[in-house]
């Protein structure tokens, strides 16, 4: 029978492209690249006239965990509908399995320790399609088919499916996004593959056995809003807000009930000529006990701010987030590097011109 987990499939909430993390993942309303099969599918319609590569590797806990994304759109040539592609790998290598360290006589055996690698895949197939188009408006739509594959060694697999749906609406400066994930309730059955001498071990010593078993993801509504700022004729301020809507019972966020809990993000970012970006980002609000309180009594809230810039070369952008992964307090930070790469086509050249 299916579980329903609240923090299941969490490494599809790390986050795309240096961008969005450097303005606390807060994306939904104003993303218009390809990223935009990560955040919101509607978003794809932007991309126009060329195909589009996106890029971006990260690495967490001092190297432990290692974060990649890659991304392709493909827009159509009526520019209405936009198809993408990205891939996901969150994976921690190099884990010893020490089931067999230890000898039936008590003695240690390090030649018998074996390395295996916990490894997350999702695969994403995304489409975008422009609604509405006025001189002052905007609306598109879009949607993503998911594919889950998670790996621990040669333990356990699970295969998973999931569906996203979108929409972005663009009304003079203002942006309003909205989108809808695991809307089908997004599933994970797992298999799991052990020797009778592994299963020995593991009832030796008081560890439990698992069983196949299906872990459900319950949807989550993100809805934001942003808007462009022009400062003078070479600037530009975009300012953008997001809540993180969840359904599966309380969590330590700003609004927190049962079964709603909503998470605020907030994301600024300056532009100079479209060339030259600066960006900031607060998210993950949560409360936790004071560091001063030897009672533990006293709670506080906290947050995690992220900082970042990119630059623009001709057909080539570059961005980097600082990102702190745990709070303003006790800073455990990361760094992202994401490169985007708009490849054009080159007209052909005719002999009688």
């Amino acid at each position: 029978m299916g579980q329903f987990r609240k923090y299941s499939n969490e490494f599809l909430n790390i986050g795309a492209g240096a961008r969005g993390l450097s303005m606390g993942s807060a994306q939904v309303a104003s993303v218009t690249d390809g990223t935009s099969g990560y955040w919101n599918p509607a978003g794809l319609v932007n991309v126009q006239g060329h195909t589009q590569v996106n890029l971006m590797h990260s690495e967490y806990f001092a190297e432990i965990g290692k974060y990649d994304f890659v991304n392709v759109a493909l827009p159509t040539t009526n520019e209405k509908r936009v198809l993408g592609l990205t891939a996901l790998r969150f994976a921690v290598d190099d884990i010893a399995n020490t089931l067999f360290l230890v000898n039936p006589d008590g003695s240690l055996n390090y030649n018998n320790i074996q390395t295996f690698s916990s490894a997350d895949y999702a695969f994403l197939l995304s489409y975008g399609q422009n609604l509405k188009k006025t001189e002052n408006s905007t609306v598109n739509f879009g949607a993503n088919a998911k594919v889950i594959y998670r790996g621990v060694g040669k333990f356990a697999q699970a295969w998973g499916f999931g569906l996203d749906a979108g929409l972005q609406i663009f009304k003079d400066k203002w942006r309003f996004g909205i989108v809808a994930k695991d809307i089908t309730s997004t599933f994970n059955t797992w298999t799991f593959n052990f020797t009778d001498k592994e299963k020995e071990v593991l009832y030796l010593t008081n560890n439990e056995i698992p069983v196949k078993s299906t872990e459900l993801t319950s949807p989550r509504l993100t809805l934001g809003a942003s808007r462009l700022f022009n400062i003078g004729s070479s600037s530009t301020l975009l300012a953008e807000t997001d809540f993180d809507i969840t359904f599966d019972g309380r969590r330590n966020t700003v609004v927190s009930s049962d079964p709603v809990s909503v998470d605020p993000k907030v994301g600024l970012e300056y532009g100079y000529k479209n060339v030259f970006f600066v960006r900031g980002g607060i998210n993950n609000f949560q409360q936790g006990l004071a560091d001063g309180d030897t009672l533990n009594q006293k709670k506080v809230w906290i947050y995690q701010p992220s900082v970042g810039a990119g630059f623009r070369i001709k057909s080539v952008v570059i961005d980097y987030a600082f990102a702190n992964l745990a709070n303003q307090s006790n800073p455990l930070f990361t760094h992202v590097f994401s490169l985007r790469l708009d490849i054009r086509k080159k007209e052909k050249s005719s002999v009688f011109q």
